[in-house]
């Protein structure tokens, strides 16, 4: 009898832990920070500019209101960083102005040998000049970046907010780091690897959320980086949750987690898929889903509260998708591809006006299985066939749609 009362105690300990923990993490909160960061005056946080200035310093008065110490240069809460700006669509050269930008950082001391690092960017592409928008004419346009990334910092305040303030000393430190310059070639990230202003060494692992404001009907979330240490399939395969979860193992990915990983250091990259808003001046907050958000800060905590028992991950290096390396194509039919679909072939999340695949018939929900003489069974497959082409080539593009199979000309 004893036996049982206690078993029954335990389990209503844990029961009550569990629920003050979700309870901590409201709509309000995130929707307050996601709002105020995609708001206009902000223009949309292009990197190095006085609005993305305003933005880091809201950042910082949330950490510092949440307990944090400041960890970036000079122990201020700014990394500062600078690089060199031009024309060029890729975003970087030799020969432009030098802007100075800032990751903003806080430290969680508790006396730990080891550290945790949570991080996501805070810029976007401001208005429209950078040429990496999406939209027909993005010039003098605001791209708020609602999702992207306005998402993933409100998710590292409310950690931060959440480990400073639940009152227990967890076995790691924690690095809250919200960087700078992602949308120009992860600026931020590479700066802050290159010159930290902890020990490297002392990181345990690192989790990067970067767009994990649209959680779609099926509940799908996309955890990379999964075999960066053989401590996360068997975590993530356990985890008490109601979110479908897509696993990739790949270390090295288009997000911030990339610089840390090749620092050997175990990364997470948590991600809600791609929209027909992203990279345009329509990814804003009204098309946030906030109980999404919500439902995977829980499961961001749950993550961290496991891992915490062990008191430093092992590092494993993980092959790319491609082994033979990413194929090079100079044409692109102009969708979006769902990258949390499983199944054989490339889902179309979005389709762009006047694109090859707008102009051929491909609608949202079709999944491409051919593409010229090449059968498309996923991105890699997908992207080999892109590369067999160029402008001005005339091909068949094979799609499921429904329970039917179609084909549509289609020219680059």
């Amino acid at each position: 009898m004893q036996k049982i009362f206690f078993t029954l105690a335990v389990l209503f300990i844990t029961s009550v832990c569990l629920s003050a923990q979700d309870a901590f993490f409201t709509e309000k909160e995130v929707k307050k920070h996601v709002a105020y960061l995609a708001s206009d005056k902000l223009k949309g946080r292009g990197t190095g500019t006085k609005e993305e200035l305003k933005a880091a310093k809201y950042i910082a008065k949330q950490f510092k209101k949440a307990g944090l110490s400041p960890k970036g240069t000079a122990n201020t809460w700014l990394h500062t960083f600078t690089f060199r700006k031009s024309s060029d669509p890729h975003g970087m050269s030799h020969d432009g102005p030098t802007v100075s930008s800032n990751n903003v950082v806080g430290y969680l001391d508790n006396g730990s040998p080891y550290t945790v690092v949570i991080g996501a960017h805070y810029d976007h592409l401001g208005m429209g000049h950078d040429h990496n928008s999406l939209d027909a004419n993005p010039e003098g346009k605001i791209h708020n970046g609602a999702d992207d990334n306005a998402s993933g910092t409100a998710a590292v305040i409310e950690l931060a907010r959440y480990y400073a303030q639940n009152g227990v000393k967890e076995q790691h430190n924690f690095l809250f780091i919200c960087f700078s310059g992602e949308e120009l070639g992860l600026l931020g990230s590479k700066k802050f690897t290159e010159t930290p202003t902890i020990d490297l060494t002392s990181v345990s692992y690192m989790i990067n959320m970067d767009m994990i404001g649209r959680l779609n009907e099926e509940k799908r979330l996309v955890i990379g980086g999964v075999g960066t240490s053989p401590a996360f399939v068997p975590l993530i395969n356990n985890l008490k949750t109601d979110i479908g979860i897509k696993k990739d193992s790949a270390g090295i990915g288009p997000s911030d987690h990339t610089s840390f990983y090749l620092k050997n250091i175990p990364v997470l990259f948590a991600f809600t898929g791609q929209h027909s808003d992203y990279h345009k001046p329509s990814d804003d907050t009204e098309k946030v889903n906030f109980t999404g958000e919500v439902k995977i800060l829980q499961l961001m905590t749950q993550i961290i509260n496991e891992l915490d028992r062990v008191p430093k991950l092992v590092f494993q290096e993980t092959k790319s998708k491609d082994s033979g390396g990413t194929p090079a194509f100079k044409v692109t039919l102009g969708i979006m591809p769902d990258y949390t679909f499983e199944e054989k072939g490339v889902k179309v999340d979005g389709v762009t006006d006047n694109r090859p695949a707008a102009k051929a018939g491909l609608v949202k929900g079709d999944i491409i299985i051919g593409l010229g003489s090449i059968e498309v069974n996923d991105m890699a497959s997908y992207m080999k066939a892109l590369a067999a082409h160029k402008k001005g080539d005339k091909t068949k593009v094979k799609v499921k749609r429904g329970s039917d199979t179609k084909e549509f000309d289609v020219e680059f």
